[in-house]
């Protein structure tokens, strides 16, 4: 029954050496000199003049998460499109209340200004 799984240790074994290989070797034979110029903070020739833990909008978070919705719905659009023939009606009613109740979330998020980039 165990032998079953060997490939699949195999596999994680290999994943590994894939992954943690190249950064050891990396790390050891990368020449490594650093001085006052290479670690100072660069921000396009200028010096650094705001904290890099600067605070953004909610809206740019909301805006990203709308996007991952309806990034979404085209990933449960195309595997249904390939078997709307074998699901028949059931399969397309099912998809148009999807589509309905998204098409809803969006005119709301659309009436409420989530949308409007200011």
């Amino acid at each position: 029954m165990l032998e079953n799984y060997l490939p699949v240790l195999i596999f994680i074994v290999v994943a590994l050496l894939v992954g943690v290989v190249p950064l050891a070797m990396g790390f050891l034979l990368a020449p490594n000199k650093p001085d006052s110029e290479k670690l100072s903070p660069y921000e396009c020739g200028f010096e650094a003049f705001e904290d890099a833990r600067m605070k953004f909008d909610v809206r740019y978070y909301l805006v990203a998460i709308l996007f991952i919705l309806f990034d979404l719905e085209i990933a449960f659009l195309f595997p249904w499109a390939v078997v709307l023939d074998e699901i028949g009606m059931p399969g397309f009613l099912a998809m148009v209340v999807f589509l309905g109740i998204l098409v809803i979330g969006f005119i709301y998020e659309w009436m409420k200004g989530a949308l409007e980039w200011e």
